[in-house]
């Protein structure tokens, strides 16, 4: 219980509560101190009054009105005239006089701490104005350790009825914090357990109903991020069936694609000129094929492969992705332009590298093809100290909103209906193995441009590939 929150509750309002009857027990005690004095005060001038009434009094008499008093004598003061009223034997010397007539505070406090510390019998003198305008002065000595005894008692009495109010407060408001904060609470730890149970499940998500403000807006947090996350699962779901799907698809494309190029030998063995000039093509294209069914089927496993660096020609890769993109476009009036000098040699993965290309240039042509407008697609390839740039423009549309947001998130940024947003994703991925990042340069209505970087580095390369 004390390590619970309404536990530590009701404990920190005890403690707080005794230290505030603390702080205000010596200016409580002063204050007793300041009555008592002015209550002895009070009744050795009714005791005077007897010897005004009568000039002739008894010892017998005169004692014990000074008894009655708890005085030992009594000195009244008009007209400028000094009288003792009533006297008796003083035991001791006067230790201290005490003026009663307006004191501050801190005197009356300081005063208060030096009778509760004082141990010893000490006779003081205690001065003050007469009740009724009875005089100019009346002055009395007394013993101090009676006003000592009713201080402790009286502070003792304070103490312990602080210590009452103290349990009280805190058992009420044990019981308010319990009500208001603690089974809210409660409620919410219990639904997030729930939660946790099944997050799939969409009827286990939160409602709030709590009346404290902050907990209402802890709980309408709370239902946000539990909703976003329940369709997260379900989506991160629907994607794990997908890619199932999508490997048994590549496993089957696969076979078939390496049947179909047991067939291009007798392709390339056609006398027809035309079929001569595209069968290495055809060839090419199935082998890539072939090679991307093979990688998917290894990202299914999360293992894509590490790009196999070698020095290669970027000229030719980039005229394989346009001689590819070119006979996609047809008859549509699309141009292509490649601006690569022809003895630009990079590091990277061939394959790998034509993938990321084909899939920008392949995203270009089809915006383009979208419009139902003439369009150019240019590739253009540059070096510096430190990097290799491949840029691809376009004058199509530009990147709508939506596919700015979500650029590199499969099944966010598809620009075309029913596109995947996969091309950027994993041309992206691709680069990324080679060290090297794709970044969006700039997309408006005039077109679209991407740069690949590349960076150099000081390793020994392996021969030429042509």
């Amino acid at each position: 219980m004390l390590n619970s929150l309404s536990g530590r509750f009701l404990i920190l309002t005890t403690v707080f509560v005794m230290l505030a009857e603390i702080l205000i027990f010596v200016p409580s005690v002063a204050r007793f101190r300041q009555d008592y004095l002015l209550a002895r005060l009070e009744r050795a001038q009714i005791a005077s009054l007897a010897l005004e009434a009568d000039d002739m009094i008894s010892a017998a008499l005169e004692a014990e009105l000074l008894r009655n008093a708890e005085v030992y004598n009594v000195v009244l003061r008009r007209d400028e005239v000094r009288q003792l009223a009533l006297s008796s034997p003083i035991p001791s010397p006067i230790n201290a006089t005490y003026d009663m007539r307006s004191p501050s505070a801190m005197v009356l406090i300081t005063d208060a701490l030096t009778t509760l510390i004082d141990t010893d019998e000490r006779i003081v003198r205690v001065i003050g104005n007469p009740v009724r305008d009875g005089g100019l002065l009346i002055e009395v000595t007394m013993d101090e350790m009676p006003l000592r005894a009713a201080m402790i008692d009286y502070g003792l009495n304070i103490l312990v009825l602080s210590a009452v109010i103290s349990v009280f407060t805190a058992f009420l408001l044990f019981l308010s914090v319990q009500g208001l904060l603690v089974r809210p609470i409660k409620r919410v730890v219990g639904h997030m357990q729930s939660y946790a149970k099944s997050p799939e499940d969409a009827r286990r998500i939160i409602t709030p109903s709590a009346s404290v403000t902050e907990l209402r807006d802890a709980e309408v947090a709370l239902q946000m991020m539990q909703t976003e996350l329940t369709g997260a699962l379900k989506q991160k779901q629907r994607l794990a069936q997908l890619g199932g799907a999508v490997a048994k698809v590549s496993h089957d494309l696969r076979n078939i694609l390496t049947s179909a190029q047991l067939f291009t030998d007798r392709i390339e063995g056609s006398d027809d000129p035309l079929v001569k000039r595209m069968a290495p093509k055809l060839v090419g294209s199935i082998a890539r094929a072939v090679n991307l069914c093979e990688t998917t089927l290894a990202f299914g496993r999360v293992d894509e492969p590490a790009p196999i660096l070698n020095r290669i020609k970027l000229a030719g890769i980039v005229s394989d992705v346009i001689d590819s993109e070119r006979l996609a476009a047809g008859d549509y009036d699309l141009s292509f332009a490649e601006d690569v000098p022809a003895g630009m040699t990079l590091r990277g993965d061939g394959e790998q590298l034509y993938r990321a290309i084909f899939n920008l240039v392949r995203n270009a042509r089809q915006a383009i093809m979208a419009t139902g407008q003439p369009g150019e697609i240019n590739v253009e390839g540059y070096e510096d100290d430190s990097a290799w740039w491949i840029k691809v423009s376009d004058t199509g549309p530009g990147l709508p909103p939506r596919a700015q947001e979500f650029l590199f998130q499969p099944f966010q940024g598809g620009v075309r209906k029913g596109g995947s947003g996969l091309g950027l994703v994993i041309a992206a991925d691709l680069v990324r193995g080679h060290g090297g990042r794709l970044d969006l340069l700039k997309t408006d209505k005039t077109g679209t441009t991407f740069v690949i970087q590349l960076p150099k580095a000081d390793l020994s390369l392996a021969p030429t590939t042509e």
